[in-house]
């Protein structure tokens, strides 16, 4: 199998606190948007590249300001979403997409399947691997643990507008997202979507089924609106305010 990543390139995810002492563990899936200088640029113009395609825009700076103020780990992946998305089952329709909306993705058609098995082993795998490491660690030493998925989501998208500042995705466990929305909206301030603007599903997610799901760990996918989070200023003040609803709603569910 051809080797995808050079020697000399990032790894496929970094980790940060990784000796943090809280409860909550932060994932973010689609965190950068790097491509491996042997696929060149997929067939794609760069001014696509900066869109939310290839990326969660905002959604790795706001979980790095969350983890430094909760001390928790954060494991965020390096390479773009549209190389291989690691929030999708591997083998699915959306894994390595050949369109994201509107955008052909050159690159992604016409896969030999050695290709598609090196972007899963030298990206997917190692990621995911680096979650089960954390978790696994955590449930040998007995340590209470909340496991949080940050994404973020475009203001429109196919021309119709989102009105939801936030969102907070579950899929048969709801303990943590139900505390949450009933949390944020007695504030009054904030639309909040309850599996909105997306739900998450076995077909479609591979975070929360695997990760969460599986291992019986109260759990949340958290999606911000990106035009809130676009800049350091608004990662800052999401992060505060995420931080600040998750750290009571653990108080008041008492879970994890």
């Amino acid at each position: 199998m051809p080797r995808l990543l050079a020697d000399d390139e990032p790894p496929p995810f970094t980790v940060e606190r990784e000796h943090g002492r809280s409860p909550f563990v932060l994932i973010c899936d689609h965190a950068g948007r790097r491509i491996p200088r042997r696929l060149g640029t997929l067939g794609v113009p760069d001014a696509e590249l900066q869109r939310h395609i290839a990326w969660d825009i905002g959604a790795r700076g706001t979980a790095s300001h969350m983890a430094a103020i909760l001390d928790a780990v954060l494991i965020a992946q390096t390479y773009s979403r549209l190389v291989i998305d690691c929030n999708r089952p591997p083998g699915a329709p959306t894994s390595i997409t050949p369109r994201s909306e509107r955008t052909d993705i050159p690159g992604n058609r016409n896969l030999s399947a050695a290709d598609a098995a090196a972007r899963a082993s030298e990206i997917f795998v190692p990621y995911h691997a680096r979650i089960t490491a954390e978790l696994d660690r955590r449930r040998a030493r007995a340590e209470p643990t909340v496991l949080i998925s940050m994404h973020s989501f475009t203001p429109v998208f196919h021309d119709v507008a989102r009105p939801w500042h936030v969102g907070m995705l579950y899929n048969r466990d709801a303990r943590v997202a139900h505390v949450l929305l009933e949390l944020i909206r007695s504030e009054g301030e904030w639309v909040v979507g309850d599996n909105e603007p997306y739900a998450v599903g076995d077909g479609t997610d591979y975070a929360i089924p695997v990760h969460g799901e599986r291992r019986g760990l109260p759990h949340v996918e958290i999606e911000v609106r990106q035009d809130l989070i676009a800049d350091e200023a608004g990662q800052r003040e999401w992060a505060e305010r995420l931080a600040d609803w998750l750290v009571r709603a653990r108080a008041i569910g008492n879970f994890g």
